[in-house]
């Protein structure tokens, strides 16, 4: 595995523990999980597809997913993270299939075997972004739906993804992100391009600090949601 950063494994390692209190590091991605599932299902139905959640973390997107009657496959490669999502089936009760692998890795034996992928919040964490996003495209059948979430590289997102969200609000712990893996939606916009993938849609996701709520918004100068279909 190249294309993998250690010391991003190591941190989501250590708060592994935290994946599912929704009061902790990870509540942002509680709070959002409701508008991620909304917008996805706002350009396809989710149940009864075959899903692939890559970078699945803790589970919390999968088991919206499975919740809402799609066959998830959740792939990443923290191995705590996993074992976190794998005894909250417990809980929950819900289905979804969990492996620690690369998309790259994935997608090489499962072409074409999804009719929706998800990539969420992990293109910023990553060495080559593209190429995740070539093996997402990789995995999905014909006219089959990618779903994007990342953040982008402006002199805001910088302000509001780093000084506010890790040093005043403190929504994230410091060292979350690195600004230059930021990325901008044109650069994701060509390489699905180049990959067989048509962009859709944008979204942008804001949040409200003195409400403490997220919302889709208009503008995506800080974090965004990206929307492809495979060229069939």
């Amino acid at each position: 595995m190249t294309n993998v950063d250690l010391q991003e494994i190591a941190k989501f390692d250590e708060h592994a523990h935290h994946w599912w209190d929704p009061t902790s590091e990870f509540r942002p991605l509680h709070e959002i999980n409701p508008l991620r599932l909304s917008w996805i299902e706002s350009h396809v139905t989710l149940a009864g597809k075959r899903v692939l959640d890559v970078g699945c973390g803790g589970g919390i997107l999968s088991e919206g997913m499975a919740r809402r009657g799609a066959q998830v496959t959740g792939i990443d490669l923290s191995a705590a993270a996993l074992e976190v999502a794998k005894l909250h089936l417990l809980e929950s009760g819900l289905s979804v299939d969990y492996h620690l692998e690369s998309v790259e890795d994935h997608a090489a034996a499962h072409p074409s075997a999804y009719e929706v992928v998800t990539c969420m919040e992990l293109l910023e964490h990553v060495p080559e972004p593209e190429s995740i996003v070539a093996a997402c495209a990789k995995a999905l059948t014909p006219g089959g739906w990618a779903f994007f979430a990342t953040i982008n590289r402006t002199p805001k997102a910088y302000l509001h993804a780093i000084l506010g969200a890790e040093y005043v609000l403190r929504l994230l712990p410091r060292g979350t992100h690195d600004y230059a893996k930021f990325l901008r939606p044109a650069e994701l916009a060509r390489w699905t391009r180049e990959n067989g993938l048509e962009p859709v849609a944008l979204q942008g996701l804001g949040y409200n600090p003195f409400t403490k709520t997220y919302r889709l918004i208009e503008e995506t100068a800080v974090n965004y949601l990206f929307a492809a279909r495979k060229v069939a």
